[in-house]
């Protein structure tokens, strides 16, 4: 059951103590740890998309069959704006972290490159990358990513360069193209094609009604099952099948903590649940474990 009765500094000389202790930590990461940098969640209805589209219409396998234009800009789009936002105080603790002793795996549910950008390299994206492509009638398990555009020729060509498609998107009459134009992330490719068949290269992201990565699901699991401290970090905890993954922890044996502003339904589940955002509470733990024993 979650910890009760505590104040928020006892609860966070709390999670320092288990963080000191733990030699085999990891954290699962939702959507709230990328809200403290300003990332709108799909069920926020403050952006311009969210509060006049439904995610299903634009993250399909259906939405990008029938406009795969439409699609791929909006793809775009969210990139354009990830280019603006930097990893906040949470991202950053969770990277120092990893160079602790103990090491730390995150298993994020997060597409954002956040935990990346923060240092983090023991990262497992569960729903995939918005940096990434890949082919998608599945020829290949190829991913290309958008930092290699400058080293690699065929991931250059995945991310286009193609004046037609500023015209091509003009000419849409659309609602959703005209907010693509204010927010002056116009793509320079038309979708690209993968080199090995021809098919559309698409985000290498899950989609509504898509499977998870196997091979990152599993490794997810293990993770959870020999974790004897793990952190669920600003997530809902209502998305399977990694809302699963504390109650595994848990029933393996692992202290859980949940570090949340708002009550999840594994809030009472928890060993300890933190009513904070990440940045807060994570940044002011390191801070007691660097201050050392006694000295909190």
């Amino acid at each position: 059951m979650a910890a009760t009765g505590q104040s928020p500094e006892q609860s966070i000389k709390r999670l320092a103590e288990l963080l000191a202790g733990a030699r085999r930590p990891a954290a699962l990461t939702g959507a709230g740890i990328s809200a403290e940098s300003g990332i709108p969640t799909f069920r926020s209805g403050d952006s311009g998309f969210w509060g006049r589209f439904s995610p299903q219409d634009l993250a399909t396998p259906q939405a990008f069959a029938a406009d795969p234009l439409l699609v791929w800009c909006w793809y775009a789009w969210r990139r354009a704006q990830l280019a603006e936002v930097q990893p906040n105080a949470g991202h950053k603790a969770l990277a120092e972290l990893e160079h602790r002793p103990a090491g730390f795996t995150v298993i994020t549910q997060n597409v954002d490159g956040l935990h990346q950008a923060a240092g983090s390299r023991n990262v497992i994206e569960v729903h995939g990358s918005i940096t990434a492509v890949r082919c998608s009638a599945d020829c290949t398990p190829r991913r290309y990513r958008l930092h290699e555009r400058e080293t690699d020729p065929t991931a250059a060509t995945a991310f286009g360069a193609d004046r037609e498609v500023a015209q091509l998107v003009a000419e849409r009459g659309d609602e959703a193209f005209a907010l693509i134009r204010e927010g002056h992330a116009i793509p320079s490719g038309v979708p690209p094609v993968c080199p090995s068949c021809g098919a559309y290269l698409r985000p290498d992201v899950v989609w509504f009604g898509e499977e998870l990565p196997i091979e990152a699901i599993n490794r997810s699991y293990k993770l959870a099952e020999r974790a004897d401290v793990f952190l669920a970090v600003g997530t809902s905890a209502v998305v399977y099948p990694a809302a699963g993954l504390p109650e595994l922890a848990g029933a393996a044996g692992a202290v859980v903590v949940e570090i949340n502003p708002e009550p999840t339904p594994l809030s009472n589940q928890a060993d300890l649940s933190i009513r904070s955002g990440a940045g807060s509470a994570l940044s002011a733990a390191l801070e007691l474990l660097d201050r050392g024993p006694g000295r909190a």
